[in-house]
């Protein structure tokens, strides 16, 4: 029985068809053997009137307001041009339609269209044949059944009407609940692709830029000095063996996280700086550093973002700064902020050979923007560039700007 409810509430117009049917064949019905009407007017206008009063209800769902005036319309024939006792549809009908016009389009005009049924109502009690016993309490008795009917009729459409409004209502919630759910998965996925592709272009950024150094120097000393080149090549070997370990670590997120690799190493943090420095000092580029504050028990996070912000600006004056630069690197603690300066006096007008597509700041500055930071990068006024990033340690401060020239 559910199952052809549902079926017949997906398709009104099979379920309307068969009530407006039974109700013409029932109107018709009035008819005598002879073909006449029992009440007096002429069959072929009974007919016409049955038509207009039952048919459209097969329709009434789909185009509520029209179907509601023909409907209407049928009911004023049988109000004006009967001499009898009337028509039971021509009273069903329109408190059907009024059902419907409740339930579908409202109450404004739902009221409009109770006053026209009870106006010709009540012109088909004063020409109907019943004059005859006391005319004002038999009024009053189809006066009152009329308001109890279509009071009934009413109340039903303002009952059915709340709950498809009700039902409707869940279901926009809830394409809207599945849409930000789904646009909440794939902002974590752009995110996390995002993360990813920051820690593999730092990696390669820095190993790729220091090999590809090391081997210029080995090519250059490998007859003159071979010690030098020997040691160069020796340079090349762990920085690719560094970089194959990281790699390994960033690919393992890919991984299902039900696997264990014994072989994911833990990702540097700012504790690691020392060591970075002093790998980029046996390049052959002079730099100094000075660390204030505790960075042993930053958030692995924050201490990650702070290593590779200063990887890549070591990367960046190893690429671009030319022979002879000289840099300085300061990371200050204080306990509220990590204030993060590199400095170079590269003056760029030697070409090493390695392309930068721009995506070394861009990388920094969302590095910055994570924690709600910022971030600077250009060129110094005497000379060489600068780096300047500030990185709150606040867990509840905001996203800031970060200002950042092409390099």
């Amino acid at each position: 029985m559910r199952k052809l409810s549902l079926w017949l509430r997906a398709r009104p117009l099979v379920g309307d068809s068969g009530i407006a049917t039974f109700m013409l064949l029932v109107h018709l019905g009035e008819l005598d053997v002879e073909g006449e009407p029992t009440i007096g007017m002429p069959a072929w206008l009974y007919a016409v009137a049955g038509v207009l009063l039952t048919v459209p209800l097969a329709v009434r769902r789909i185009w509520p307001v029209p179907s509601a005036y023909v409907t209407l319309l049928g009911m004023a024939i049988m109000s004006v041009a009967n001499t009898g006792a009337g028509s039971t549809m021509a009273l069903i009908a329109p408190c059907m339609m009024i059902y419907t016009l409740v339930a579908c389009e409202g109450r404004r005009i739902a009221a409009l269209y109770t006053a026209l049924t009870g106006a010709f109502y009540l012109a088909r009690l004063f020409t109907g044949g019943q004059r005859e016993g006391n005319l004002a309490g038999l009024i009053f008795v189809q006066v009152l059944f009329f308001v109890m009917l279509a009071g009934f009729c009413w109340v039903l459409g303002e009952f059915i009407g709340a709950r498809r409004a009700y039902h409707a209502e869940v279901e926009r919630r809830l394409r809207n609940l599945e849409f930000e759910r789904d646009q909440q998965a794939r902002i974590a996925v752009a995110e996390e692709r995002n993360r990813i592709a920051r820690e593999i272009h730092d990696v390669l950024a820095h190993s790729v830029s220091v090999m590809v150094t090391q081997a210029d120097g080995a090519g250059y000393a490998l007859r003159s000095n071979p010690d030098l080149a020997e040691r160069a090549l020796q340079a090349i070997g762990s920085t690719g063996r560094e970089a194959l370990g990281e790699l390994r670590s960033l690919l393992g997120v890919l991984r299902d996280s039900d696997e264990q690799d014994p072989g994911r190493i833990p990702q540097p943090t700012a504790a690691d700086l020392s060591d970075l420095v002093n790998r980029v000092r046996g390049l052959g580029l002079a730099v100094s550093m000075e660390l204030t504050g505790d960075f042993a028990g930053l958030p692995t996070r924050i201490g990650l973002s702070v290593y590779r912000i200063v990887q890549e600006s070591l990367t960046n004056v190893v690429k671009h700064g030319g022979t002879g630069t000289t840099a300085s690197v300061r990371v200050d603690n204080d306990g509220q902020r990590i204030e993060i300066e590199v400095l170079d006096d590269g003056m760029r007008k030697e070409p090493t050979g390695l392309a930068s597509g721009g995506n070394g700041l861009i990388g920094m500055r969302e590095r910055a923007a994570v924690y709600g930071g910022t971030l600077a990068a250009g060129p110094r006024p005497e000379g060489g560039w600068r780096v300047h990033a500030v990185l709150p340690l606040d867990p509840n401060a905001q996203p800031g700007s970060s200002a950042e020239k092409g390099r």
